[in-house]
């Protein structure tokens, strides 16, 4: 896992920020026949970074500008990625219209902000692109009918390090981004991410997703039950901000799987389960599980080796108790799998 660098971290632009950049710069070399050095664009909330142009091409009735996308002191895996525009002029009437090109995603699965078929560039993005035809399409006299085709070049391999795959996103990235800004080991993304998987599971028709700490407790539970891929949520430790949509955005069933430290502090009320935001009260679970050498244990792996089931299960039935309580009146089965490191499971609840 990346460490967040120590003092002001800085941030960076998204995918989306990026390839609207790219878009005026194609922009303006179709309409106006030359390439601008830089170019800056207005974002959502009103800042207006600038951009430099890493790429220029241009042919008949086409061209084509990109920006390296740069994300700050955020450990994004599109970093350094190169977002390419292309423009053409496109049907009378049409509008602006929107093509995936090598490295950018296709949707397949309903229950994304965009239809199954269309290219993967997400509603903001979109907006601000078709801003800037439209505000150079009345700067320069042109129709602002225009056809613009996104690629990344390497983005389908970028994509397997994403959950682009698990949410029915086939062929390569997103372009993605609702204010421009990345802001450097933000858990919005994150969240927003588990969001999506729920409404994908929702969409397809599923009545059980799971959520995990890690990825040898999601294989056990996806094991233990048999369910498909895009039913298993990138929980990581946010299970109260998957808990939170889970409530408006309800399934029939809902198992939480995780390691037995990460489940100890859920069942002891924390709802970020990440070491930095929460740590395992030793002299409590020692007081519940009645073993007083537990108030001596550094690490859980040290409080299973002293106490053994009986900890397991305690820590099963309490982690479970905190999502019911978690849940309110939502009507959403709970069960709770804890696993060892190595993803065998100790208890169940």
């Amino acid at each position: 896992m990346t460490r967040k660098p120590e003092g002001p971290l800085r941030r960076g632009w998204t995918t989306g920020a990026c390839a609207t950049a790219a878009v005026q710069g194609a922009l303006r070399r179709l309409w106006a026949g030359a390439f601008p050095e830089r170019v800056s664009i207005v974002l959502p909330r009103g800042e207006v970074p600038v951009f430099e142009l890493a790429h220029r091409d241009a042919g008949d009735g086409w061209a084509e500008a990109g920006v390296v996308k740069d994300a700050g002191d955020d450990p994004d895996v599109t970093h350094g990625a190169l977002i390419v525009a292309r423009v053409t002029q496109g049907e009378a009437g049409a509008g602006v219209r929107f093509f995936a090109g090598e490295g950018v995603g296709t949707v397949t699965k309903p229950g994304l902000p965009i239809p199954a078929g269309e290219a993967a560039i997400n509603p903001v993005p979109r907006r601000m692109m078709t801003a800037e035809v439209d505000a150079l399409a009345a700067e320069l006299g042109q129709s602002p009918h225009i056809d613009i085709t996104i690629r990344v070049p390497g983005g389908a391999e970028i994509a397997r390090r994403t959950w682009n795959p698990r949410l029915g996103i086939e062929g390569g990235l997103s372009i993605l981004g609702t204010t421009g800004v990345v802001r450097p080991f933000s858990c919005a993304a994150w969240i927003a991410s588990i969001h999506r998987g729920i409404d994908v599971a929702r969409a397809d028709g599923l009545t059980h997703v799971a959520g995990s700490t890690g990825a040898q407790s999601e294989r056990a539970v996806q094991d233990l039950y048999g369910l498909p891929d895009h039913a298993m949520l990138d929980m990581g430790d946010f299970v109260g901000g998957m808990v939170k949509y889970l409530r408006r955005h309800p399934v029939d069933r809902l198992t939480v799987g995780g390691g037995i430290a990460k489940l100890a502090k859920l069942g002891q009320g924390a709802h970020d389960l990440h070491s930095a935001r929460s740590q395992v009260d030793f002299d409590r679970l020692a007081y519940a599980v009645a073993c007083p050498r537990l108030r001596s244990a550094n690490t859980m792996l040290e409080a299973y080796e002293i106490c053994g089931q009986p900890l397991a299960d305690h820590v099963a039935r309490t982690a479970e108790r905190e999502l019911k309580r978690m849940m309110e009146d939502a009507p959403i089965a709970i069960d709770v799998v804890v696993c060892d490191r190595a993803g065998r499971i100790l208890a169940r609840a």
